[in-house]
């Protein structure tokens, strides 16, 4: 864990499950955090308890379907602690349904979250990591982008336009010294889940997560593996699930 001490790291989706996990391993292991999400008072508290613990955290309220927003967010990082060395892009939504239920407005939302809050993320933190000739983005898939099932349509679509545009990414900025990651989760139990409007579905994802999904904690060890590499290791994708899942 020594090449996460003092590394500024950006997070969004922070105020709760996978991100929050991830903000309190990194702090405790030194990492300078500064969370976004929409949900400001819960930001508030785990940078409170971050702060609390000896660490240091910093919060900025980010609505990640909106560039300016994601641009202050690590604009902050800068003028807060002098650079930025890692964007988590970790926002997220997995509303499920099959197509005849035609959940059109689901559908937008999801591609604004998952593909283009990437987008923003990658096009707020990239100049400055340029620049520094240094950092690294992580960018969060899924199971559902290796995969397709049925019911999940979309939100598989999302995750594997993510994988695509970090493998782009990780091309293009080898002259910068830049490295890229793509964590891939299996069933991890988080509010995730309530994200899923029909209720029919929703009461079977819960009941087989619920089931063997894993603790957001297993998500953080994964993001702290691939930044603690070497400066010279670029963990290109990390793909991981419960021992009991089969998909």
């Amino acid at each position: 864990m020594q090449n996460i001490q003092n590394k500024v790291v950006v997070i969004t989706g922070a105020s709760s499950g996978l991100g929050e996990a991830t903000a309190r391993l990194l702090a405790s292991e030194g990492a300078k955090v500064v969370l976004g999400a929409r949900r400001v008072e819960k930001l508030d508290a785990i940078v409170k308890e971050i702060v609390d613990a000896g660490g240091t955290a910093v919060a900025v309220k980010t609505d990640v379907k909106k560039h300016e927003d994601v641009k202050k967010l690590v604009d902050t990082a800068v003028e807060s602690y002098g650079r930025v060395d890692v964007l988590l892009n970790n926002a997220g939504l997995m509303p499920l349904a099959p197509f005849e239920r035609l959940k059109i407005d689901e559908w937008n939302e999801t591609i604004d979250v998952n593909i283009k809050g990437v987008l923003n993320g990658i096009a707020a933190a990239l100049p400055y990591m340029q620049a520094q000739k240094s950092g690294h983005i992580i960018n969060v898939s899924s199971v559902y982008g290796h995969i397709v099932a049925q019911g999940a349509g979309v939100y598989c679509g999302t995750k594997w336009a993510v994988r695509a545009i970090s493998e782009g990414l990780r091309q293009e900025v080898k002259p910068y010294n830049l490295r890229t990651t793509i964590i891939s989760p299996g069933a991890v139990n988080t509010e995730l889940l309530e994200h899923i409007s029909q209720k029919d579905i929703q009461e079977t994802v819960k009941k087989i997560v619920g089931e063997f999904g894993l603790s957001p904690d297993a998500f953080a060890r994964m993001v702290a593996f691939a930044i603690s590499q070497p400066d010279e290791v670029d963990i290109s994708e990390i793909l991981f699930r419960p021992t009991a899942q089969p998909e």
